[in-house]
Formats: structure tokens, C-alpha cells, sequence
């Protein structure tokens, strides 16, 4: 009954490169652990628009060396079809378990396949990955990470030569290519012959990351400093140091790389208890705010003292104060962000004059916007200097942010006075999100499923005026899979996650503010009429 199931996993296990994943799928084929064998041989780790993003072990269905390899494979020979045979392709990686292996992998395979190869020299930032793409001219740039995943987690995520990551078509043509490979026997894997970068690149990236700040601005807020575990840290203290900003108190149980993040349960700012080392910290040093990096050091979290403790602002809002910061420096350009981020942004660009896009979720889009200026997504992702990275950055959101709170602490304010300002010159804008994991992820497809067949006609006591199913796409944005509401002062964007086993929901209000004496109550208002559409959202789609 399970002939095929056993045969397939004897192929594999026959050409794994690993002796540890060799050594793991042995003990389950001699185990006749059919339920765990017809999971990992269920299908193949599809690779697309995030790259490859998986849990670590043997077999097809997850991340390890040999499915690298054909991923390498793939996009060495999408490489050679469109012309680029010969090219540079920089590979970085981050602290993760196999990291470097898969790092190695990819070198190995670029040089086998007569492309050059350059690793960088040590686990860094993803944003130095992305920088170095352009830096050195390379026609493609690979970077191992799983960002903010669990710790049994890794990932693959591919550039092209302009230093944006892939969208389709070139994703499922680099898929077809993978398919295409048919043992890896054929893949051609020399010991050496590719080059391992030195401290060059990640020193040109810090001489660059001076260029988001203003010639002269003040420089004075402290910070305490959380890296998650991850690799961070060197690359921002080193940031802070060229700028002249008080060295950041950093939160030592997780300030040096480790791959098990054994402080947290999910390595990510925004999920609960992620930040509690740093407030514990920042209760004891006192500082004007708190900068945390995820493990890869893409995304850039700030905490605000708020009455007698510390919080965490919401990724709109630090989106909100950056834009406010740029267009009160006299920034030109255009100002973008995805469907799921704040409608704010929008209005800060029409009264600054500034031209405003938005686009799908995720910066593979929002790093494409023809003349792009600044660009940000909700998830704690910023893009403040898009000539240098053209990704979202971690390091430099982080500069851009302590020169805000600094020229503020200077004249008596801090960012929660900003904020303040910008509701009461623009609504106050309150956004919220219904995230919710599964294991068994035909819930998600479920819950989408409902939502298109029995759609909701209210919410909150709301009046859908507009509901928009975006898989055909629209004038503006190409087609996918995900669900937007307009309401009466509120919208929602439904959709699956695209990195995590998620649906994730997207909400904001809009209470329109008079007076700072308005806000108290509109903050009430705002945060009922939340609470009520996540509790009807969540009915809606049988979640």
C-alpha cells in the first residue's frame, strides 16, 4: 500500500548531500513512519514570489541542501535563458540553523553553472544583501532567511539585478526551471571558485546609511536595542556610531545571534511577549525609545513610554511618523505603501503635493513604484532610502526614526505628540489586525471560501458600500488572493499570509478630530468599532 511512498523516500535519500538529514530519513524509513514520510513526500516546497520558505528536514516538502540546490539550479539556468551567463550573483545569509550550508550550496552551484559567485563574509542584515546587489553590479542576489519565522524554520529568498525581490512571471519561470532538474547528480557542484566577500560591502552599506539622515540634525535621543537573536546588531551599533547617537543599551539576552531564540516563542516584534525583554530594560536605562530589529534585521519595531509604561507603536504608525519626518525635511518622490497598510500615508502626501501609489502586499511591489521615495508595509517594514536598498530596511528605518525622536525631544515633544498632530490634521486613523494560525492551513482556504460565497453586507453596524475580490486584480493591481471591504469611515483586506500559516485581516477607522481635546474619546470610539468588525470578520468567515 505504501510501495510508492518508501521508494520515493529511498530516491531521496540515495542523493541527499547531507549526512544529517541523510541520517534523519533513514530513521524514518527504518521507523515505517508512513504519517511523517507522506507529509515531507506530500508534494515539493514550492518556490515563489517569497522564494522558498519552510520548516528545516528531509524530504521534498521541506528546507534542506538538496532542495537548495535545485532551487539554485533553477535560477542559474533562469539566469543563462535571459542572457545573463557569466553574471555576479551575491549570496547572503542570516544566523539560522543550515544557513551557511545552503549559503555554500548556492555558491557552488552559481560557479558549476559558469555564473561568478560572491558570498558575503559573515551572517548580516538582509538589507546588506540587497544593497550589495547594485553595489557590485550582480545580475541576481540570493539571501537565506526565514526573517521572523519559528526556529525550525528557514527560507531563500531571490533578487534580480535591479536589487528588488522577483515577482511573476519570473517566479514560476525560475519554478519551471527547478521542475526541469532531474537529478542532482546533474547539477554541477565544485569545492571551489567562488569569491567570499571581505568587510568591503557591509562598510560601504554603513557609509550609505548616512544619507538618510539630515546634514546636522539633532542626534541626541538613547534608545535601548533588542536584535531578537538575530544579526543586527554589529551592523546597527556600527550605524549609530558613524551618526554620533548615544550608543543604544542593548537587551543582552538577546543581543547575540542564536538560531534556537530561546526567549521567545516566535522571533517576531509584533507577536506577544516578543518585546517584554526589552521594556524590562528600558524600565532600568530610561531611554527616549526602544528600537527592535527582527532576526534578519529587515524590519525595524519601535516602543514609546506611553503614561507609566512602555508600548509598542503599530507599524502604521511608525509609517505615519517617518513620512511626516521625510515631507517636513523637504522630501520629493513618490510616497507608497500596500493595500493593507494605513490609508494615512495617503492623505500626508496629497496635502504635502507628493505623488502616492499603492500597491500588493509586500515589498517585492512596493520597491517597483516608478520614482519611489518612501515606501512602507504595516508589518514593521520601511523603505527610507530606496536608491540605496531597494527593499525594506531594518538599520536605516532605525536611524530615520531616532533623528525624528530626537528633533523632537529637542523642541519639549516626543513621537506620541506627533501622532497626536497628524490625527488631528488628518483623522485619527486606528488600524488593528485579526491574525489568525493554523496547523491544518484548508481552514484558511475555508475561511476564503465563506467569505466569497456568503459575503458580509455589515460590520460593526457598518455598511459595506464597496467589496472587492482581488483575484482578478483591479486597474491598479495585479490579480491575488485576498478580499477589501469599504465601509463608512473603515476598511478590511482579508488575505493569506504569504510567508506564515496564516489568515491575517487587515482593519482601520477613520474618526475624523477636530481638536487634541477630541481625541481621548475618538481613541474609545476608535478602538469599539475595531474590537466589534474583528468580532463580526471572525463570524463572517467562520474563524
Amino acid at each position: 500500500m505504501h510501495d510508492e511512498l518508501f521508494a520515493r523516500a529511498h530516491a531521496w535519500l540515495a542523493e541527499d548531500p547531507d549526512p544529517e538529514t541523510r541520517d534523519e530519513l533513514a530513521k524514518l524509513i527504518e521507523a515505517r513512519d508512513v504519517t511523517e514520510l507522506a507529509d515531507r513526500f506530500a508534494g515539493t516546497l514550492q518556490f515563489g514570489t517569497a522564494g522558498l520558505r519552510g520548516e528545516l528536514g528531509a524530504g521534498p516538502n521541506r528546507m534542506n541542501r538538496a532542495v537548495v540546490i535545485r532551487a539554485a539550479a533553477g535560477l542559474a539556468a533562469y539566469l543563462k535563458q535571459h542572457g545573463q551567463a557569466g553574471g555576479l550573483v551575491v549570496i547572503g545569509y542570516d544566523a539560522r540553523h543550515k544557513s551557511a550550508d545552503f549559503a555554500r550550496d548556492t555558491a557552488a552551484v552559481m560557479t558549476g553553472a559558469g555564473l561568478r559567485a560572491a558570498v558575503l563574509p559573515r551572517p548580516l542584515p538582509t538589507p546588506v544583501l540587497a544593497f550589495a546587489i547594485r553595489h557590485l553590479g550582480a545580475v541576481a542576489g540570493v539571501e537565506v532567511t526565514a526573517s521572523h519565522n519559528p526556529p525550525r524554520d528557514n527560507g531563500y529568498k531571490v533578487y534580480l539585478g535591479d536589487g528588488s525581490q522577483i515577482v511573476p512571471p519570473a517566479d514560476a519561470e525560475i519554478a519551471a526551471e527547478i521542475d526541469a532538474i532531474a537529478a542532482l547528480a546533474d547539477v554541477p557542484r565544485p569545492e571551489a571558485g567562488w569569491e567570499v566577500l571581505g568587510e568591503d560591502v557591509p562598510d560601504a552599506y554603513l557609509a550609505r546609511t548616512d544619507a538618510v539622515l539630515a546634514p546636522g540634525s539633532a542626534r541626541t535621543a538613547r534608545t535601548v536595542y533588542t536584535a531578537m537573536h538575530g544579526v543586527g546588531k554589529d551592523t546597527l551599533l556600527a550605524a549609530f556610531a558613524r551618526a554620533g547617537f548615544p550608543e543604544p543599551v542593548l537587551v543582552a539576552e538577546q543581543a547575540e545571534p542564536d538560531p534556537d531564540f530561546p526567549t521567545v516563542a516566535f522571533p517576531n516584534p509584533e507577536e506577544p511577549g516578543a518585546m517584554d525583554l526589552a521594556f524590562a530594560t528600558a524600565r532600568e536605562a530610561g531611554p527616549d525609545l526602544i528600537i527592535a530589529n527582527d532576526p534578519d534585521a529587515d524590519r525595524c519595531a519601535v516602543a514609546v513610554r506611553d503614561g507609566g509604561d512602555w508600548r509598542m507603536l503599530r507599524g502604521d504608525e511608525v509609517g505615519a511618523l517617518l513620512a511626516a519626518h521625510l515631507v517636513r525635511r523637504g522630501a520629493r518622490g513618490t510616497f507608497a505603501e500596500s493595500i493593507v497598510s494605513s490609508s494615512l500615508l495617503g492623505r500626508i502626501a496629497e496635502k504635502a503635493g507628493l505623488p502616492y501609489e499603492e500597491t500588493l502586499t509586500g515589498f517585492k511591489w512596493i520597491a517597483r513604484v516608478e520614482g519611489l521615495r518612501y515606501g512602507y508595509e504595516e508589518a514593521l517594514g520601511y523603505c527610507v532610502d530606496p536608491d540605496g536598498v531597494r527593499d525594506k530596511d531594518g538599520i536605516t528605518a532605525a536611524l530615520l526614526i531616532t533623528e525624528l525622536a530626537s528633533q523632537l525631544k529637542e523642541e519639549g515633544r516626543t513621537l506620541l505628540d506627533l501622532l497626536d498632530d497628524l490625527a488631528v490634521e488628518h483623522g485619527l486613523h486606528a488600524t488593528d489586525q485579526l491574525s489568525v494560525r493554523v496547523e491544518d492551513l484548508s481552514l484558511i482556504a475555508a475561511a476564503m471560501r465563506r467569505l466569497r460565497e456568503q459575503p458580509p453586507t455589515q460590520l460593526a453596524g457598518l455598511a459595506i458600500t464597496r467589496a472587492e475580490d482581488l483575484t482578478q486584480g483591479t486597474d491598479r493591481l495585479p490579480p491575488t488572493d485576498g478580499l477589501r471591504y469599504t465601509l463608512d469611515g473603515a476598511r478590511v483586506v482579508v488575505r493569506p499570509s504569504g510567508t506564515e500559516p496564516k489568515l491575517k485581516c487587515y482593519l482601520e477607522v477613520v474618526i475624523p478630530v477636530a481638536t487634541h481635546t477630541e481625541l481621548p474619546v475618538a481613541r474609545t470610539t476608535a478602538r469599539d468599532r475595531l474590537t466589534a468588525i474583528k468580532r463580526d470578520l471572525s463570524n463572517a468567515a467562520g474563524i
